[in-house]
């Protein structure tokens, strides 16, 4: 879909696509890359969950990193095709906006199914969001609706997230002074280890790609929520994380938009393309 996150890597997606660039080489890397970065934050959700109990059930972490990724590659590979070949008898089902429903189904039980093997229902709508997105390609009146429903719900999402937080963490010179830190150390480690990763593409690719990377958002947010309910991560770091999301989210733009200047330029007036799938599943993840 069109609209992407306003966390995460969907801020390096939006703008990408308002350059029109989104089906660039190194854009198709970034948000490629976003997944299974997404993705593997998601698996330290199984390791907080053990500190929660005491100790790290190694056996436990692992048996979860193999379901996830089995239950990852089983949805990403066979749902776009079966999704495919029944979205015309969806939408011929005697039922209004039938093929919208049937989204909102599919999201939800993937997240029960997710939860159900043992890892973050968000990883099930995200899955579900990239599956779909096939599905539906060219149908604007479903990604409209999909869109009203994110729209409505993602505050919910934010209020929740601020309601945790203590502001007066924030007085605490030793606070201000780690998110300081904390930040600059996350914006340096992706644009050295992604970047460095790239480095066959040329340096002004393997920049662009680094900072793309650059942007933390709702997954690392989720996963301090959650240590913070459970107790295995203190307010000041809560703090600390979400300083360092928001940090992060408005420090790339500027810097994206001149790394991929002279690409816009060579591009002319061309229309930015659907990011596909996976700003779909970012998108679906936030109805869950």
């Amino acid at each position: 879909m069109r609209h992407a996150l306003a966390t995460s890597v969907g801020i390096t997606a939006r703008v990408l696509s308002a350059m029109g660039l989104l089906d660039a080489p190194t854009s198709r890397i970034i948000l490629g890359a976003a997944v299974i970065d997404d993705i593997l934050g998601l698996l330290v959700l199984a390791v907080i969950s053990s500190l929660a109990a005491g100790s790290i059930n190694y056996w436990e972490v692992g048996a979860t990193a193999v379901l996830a990724l089995g239950f990852t590659a089983f949805v990403a590979l066979i749902g776009p095709p079966i999704l495919t070949r029944l979205a015309p008898r969806i939408e011929n089902l005697r039922v209004g906006d039938s093929f919208f429903i049937f989204s909102l189904i599919l999201c939800l039980g993937l997240a029960v199914a997710a939860e159900y093997i043992g890892v973050a229902a968000i990883i099930g709508s995200f899955l579900a969001g990239m599956a779909l997105a096939e599905a539906t390609e060219g149908n604007q009146i479903v990604r409209r609706q999909t869109s009203g429903v994110t729209e409505f719900l993602v505050p919910f999402f934010l209020i929740n997230i601020g309601m945790q937080l203590n502001v007066d963490v924030f007085r605490d010179t030793s606070v201000i002074l780690l998110c300081i830190i904390i930040t600059l150390l996350a914006v340096a480690t992706k644009l050295v280890a992604c970047g460095a990763a790239a480095w066959n593409l040329g340096l002004r690719r393997a920049a662009q790609i680094g900072m793309g990377m650059v942007p933390r958002g709702e997954v690392g947010i989720v996963v301090a929520q959650i240590g913070l309910t459970l107790g295995v991560i203190p307010a000041k770091l809560y703090g600390v994380v979400l300083f360092m999301t928001v940090a992060t989210t408005l420090i790339a733009p500027p810097f994206l938009k001149w790394l991929f200047s002279s690409e816009e330029a060579a591009r002319g007036d061309v229309g930015p393309p659907d990011a596909g799938g996976i700003v779909a599943g970012k998108e679906f993840s936030k109805i869950c």
